[in-house]
């Protein structure tokens, strides 16, 4: 029986910095807004080839090293509050003591689990600009931890009434 398939619709981007080094938080997370598109974490491993001259048709391999790629590119709109949370996510990392951890979460409605992982953001800096187009801005996350399926957060229906009680419409 086929699963139902899934929208990209109302998935977040969530960060939370360790209470207890080494152990991810299960509360407390803060939505990252504006997020546009999130990138793959995907990782294809290295294959390494152990051919031996024995072989006389097939090439044999094992799995290699993963490389998720250096720093994530997750792009959002430039707004007011959106340079706000950002600055909250770098000074979270920036004032972490005793080598606390800062998760990141990416919640996708419709599953069960959500993906985590450990990360340093990077300062926002000036995004490029053109006539007639929204003022898009691209956050950086490097990953410091692999990306793991874990249990959602167990707050979830306390931040989406925040979250939804927050929500203002700019003219």
């Amino acid at each position: 029986m086929a699963g139902i398939q899934l929208s990209t619709a109302g998935v977040k981007l969530l960060y939370a910095a360790e209470a207890t080094a080494g152990t991810r938080p299960t509360t407390g997370y803060k939505e990252i807004s504006e997020i546009k598109s999130i990138p793959e974490l995907n990782p294809e491993p290295d294959n390494l080839e152990t051919t031996t001259l024995a072989e006389t048709e097939w090439k044999t391999y094992i799995p290699g090293l993963k490389d998720i790629g250096g720093a994530l590119s997750f792009t959002a709109n430039l707004t007011e509050k959106s340079m706000e949370e950002w600055e909250g996510v770098v000074d979270a990392y920036d004032t972490a003591a005793d080598n606390k951890a800062t998760w990141f979460c990416i919640l996708i409605p419709g599953l069960t689990k959500a993906l985590y992982f450990t990360g340093k953001p990077s300062p926002m800096g000036m995004p490029g600009m053109e006539v007639s187009a929204v003022l898009e801005t691209t956050l950086y996350i490097t990953p410091t931890g692999a990306p793991q399926w874990e249990a959602k957060p167990t707050d979830l229906e306390t931040m989406s009434l925040k979250s939804a009680r927050s929500k203002t419409v700019e003219v």
